[in-house]
C-alpha cells in the first residue's frame, strides 16, 4: 500500500490503472476510522481493482464553533487499518496541497436538500463537503465512489451534485455499520463518556420501536413526538426527529417509504442516526 500526499504523486500513482483501464473505487474520509470505514474499503474491493482512501480533515466544513482543530487525527493508525483491508493507496493531503495558497473564490451550494436537518444546523456545511468532494472527486477521478449511509443527508447531496454536474461516476451508499448494541458507528462516538456511551443505543432502540409503530399502523406524527420524547427523557438534547421521502422530501403520512432521522446531543457530543423503513400497502 502506498501513501502520497501530494496531488501529483497521486496521479503518478494511478497512471499505471489509468493506462490499462483499471477500475478504481474511492473512499473520501477524515480519518480516524473505525469499522464503517473499513466496510466502505471492503466494499469497494469488491467492484473496483484499485481503491483509494483519502485522509484529510477538511477545513470549509467545519463551522466556528466546532471541532476541526480538535478532530482526532490519527494517520498512522489509519493507514495500518487500511492496509489490512485490501486498500492500494492512501491519499493524504495537506490544507495547502488541497487549497492552494490563493483565496478561494469558487463555491458549490446545492439547494432545497440542505435547507433543513443538519444543514439548518450547520449552515455552510454541505457547501464545505461539495467542493471538497468535487475537487476529490476531479483528483482521483474514480469509476466507483463509496460513502455511509448514516450522513444520508450528506449522501443525497452528493448523489445530487454529481447528477447536476454530470461528473462520469457512480456514487454508492454502503449500510450503516453498528456496534453490537446499535449504536451507528461514528468517529465521534469516542467522545462520549462511559455513562452517555450506555445511553447512546437508546437512539437506534427508540427508530427500531418507531418501525414497528408505523408498521402497526400508528400516526407518523404521534410516532415522532414519542420518539423525540424518549430521547428527551433519558437525558437527550433533540436537534430534530424527522420523517423524509427516501429524496428528502417532507411528508407527514406513512404512505410510502420514509426515512427516519435523529440528531441529538448527550453531553457534549452531538450523534446522528436514521433508519429506512419499508412501506407495505394493507
Amino acid at each position: 500500500m502506498k501513501t502520497e500526499t501530494t496531488i501529483q504523486g497521486l496521479a503518478a500513482s494511478l497512471n499505471p490503472a489509468r493506462a490499462n483501464r483499471k477500475i478504481i473505487g474511492f473512499v473520501p474520509t477524515m480519518g480516524n476510522l473505525h469499522q464503517g470505514h473499513l466496510n466502505l474499503v471492503r466494499e469497494a474491493r469488491k467492484l473496483c481493482d484499485v481503491v483509494v482512501v483519502s485522509i484529510f480533515v477538511n477545513p470549509i466544513q467545519f463551522g466556528p464553533n466546532e471541532d476541526f482543530d480538535n478532530y482526532p487525527r490519527t494517520l498512522e493508525q489509519d493507514q495500518q487499518l487500511l492496509a489490512d483491508v485490501g486498500c492500494d493507496i492512501v491519499f493524504a493531503p495537506t490544507v495547502e496541497q488541497m487549497y492552494g495558497k490563493k483565496p478561494r473564490l469558487t463555491n458549490i451550494s446545492i439547494s432545497d436538500i440542505t435547507d433543513d436537518l443538519c444543514g439548518l444546523q450547520r449552515p455552510g456545511h454541505f457547501d464545505g463537503v461539495a467542493v471538497v468532494v468535487t475537487k476529490l472527486f476531479n483528483i482521483v477521478q474514480p469509476n466507483y465512489a463509496f460513502f455511509g449511509q448514516k450522513d444520508y443527508q450528506q449522501l443525497a447531496v452528493i448523489r445530487q451534485f454529481v447528477q447536476d454536474l454530470n461528473i462520469p461516476l457512480e456514487v454508492i451508499g454502503v449500510p450503516i455499520a453498528r456496534a453490537e448494541d446499535g449504536l451507528a458507528l461514528s468517529s465521534r462516538n469516542g467522545y462520549l463518556s462511559q455513562e452517555h456511551r450506555a445511553i447512546a443505543p437508546v437512539i437506534y432502540q427508540s427508530l427500531q420501536k418507531a418501525e414497528q409503530q408505523l408498521h402497526a399502523a400508528i400516526e407518523l406524527d404521534t410516532v415522532l413526538a414519542e420518539l423525540r420524547q424518549t430521547l428527551t427523557d433519558v437525558g437527550f438534547v433533540v436537534d430534530y426527529v424527522e420523517a423524509r421521502t427516501p429524496e428528502l422530501q417532507k411528508i407527514h403520512t406513512f404512505n410510502q417509504d420514509v426515512v427516519l432521522f435523529v440528531a441529538a446531543k448527550i453531553g457534549n457530543t452531538r450523534l446522528i442516526d436514521n433508519l429506512q423503513v419499508k412501506y407495505t400497502a394493507g
